[in-house]
């Protein structure tokens, strides 16, 4: 794998300072690679709150550097997808709303709810910058999941990686994922983990093609932050 795809990888999912943009094909003929940037961001937040004593402030720092480091945009995906789910009306409304760049409530209402969720999982969780990584690189590897099974109903920056994708990217995509097994989570939890970052981009694939006929970047974008939330949540559980 090219240093370019990386590099590319993170200067898509994140605004950390890079340099010069590097060619944005190099990272989707390899969209695989989408869990490297949950190690990135997921490590980065986890060593900034790693001596911070109260789960409470530690939770909340935590999920504002996550929101930072990714300039908000899957935020903004998940937002944006709450009001295509909440919009009344056939398949046309839905669409439009779910690519209408104002946001309404059914987009408030979902980051809220999404955000509380990883709030109170990551102030709960044994072991906090540990769940942090997972999570992240869980969120990502629903990313990588559905640039491959989502088909686009338009043409967009989802359609460029969709297009490059093949149908052996996922199992690629959780081979980076083995790591995790290295950190201090119990077995159960991280298995539970692991089931929810295949639920969930599942559940969004079947919902958006019902909805919308197909995924776009803000369904993808939206997958991230509803997988982390669901794998946080998880990672408390057992």
């Amino acid at each position: 794998m090219p240093l370019t795809a990386l590099v590319s990888l993170l200067q898509f999912t994140t605004v950390l300072p890079l340099g010069r943009t590097r060619d944005f094909s190099a990272f989707a003929e390899r969209s695989w690679i989408y869990p490297l940037a949950g190690y990135v961001v997921g490590g980065i937040a986890a060593a900034a709150v790693f001596f911070i004593g109260e789960p409470m402030v530690a939770g909340a720092l935590a999920i504002a550097l996550l929101f930072f480091l990714s300039g908000c945009n899957h935020l903004d995906g998940l937002m944006d997808f709450g009001d295509g789910l909440m919009a009344h009306g056939g398949r046309e409304k839905r669409v439009g709303a779910l690519t209408d760049r104002q946001i309404g409530t059914g987009g408030v209402a979902m980051a809220i709810a999404v955000t509380l969720l990883s709030f109170g999982s990551l102030a709960a969780a044994p072991c906090l910058p540990c769940a942090l990584i997972v999570a992240e690189v869980g969120g990502k590897f629903s990313m990588a999941f559905l640039s491959t099974f989502g088909r686009p109903f338009r043409e967009g920056i989802h359609s460029s990686i969709q297009s490059h994708s093949k149908p052996y990217f996922p199992v690629l995509a959780a081979i980076l994922c083995i790591p995790l097994v290295l950190l201090p989570i119990a077995p159960a939890s991280l298995g539970l983990a692991s089931v929810m970052m295949i639920a969930c981009p599942t559940a969004l694939l079947l919902v958006s093609r019902k909805l919308f006929g197909g995924v776009n970047g803000d369904v993808t974008g939206a997958s991230n932050e509803i997988t982390r939330a669901a794998v946080l949540v998880s990672l408390c559980l057992l």
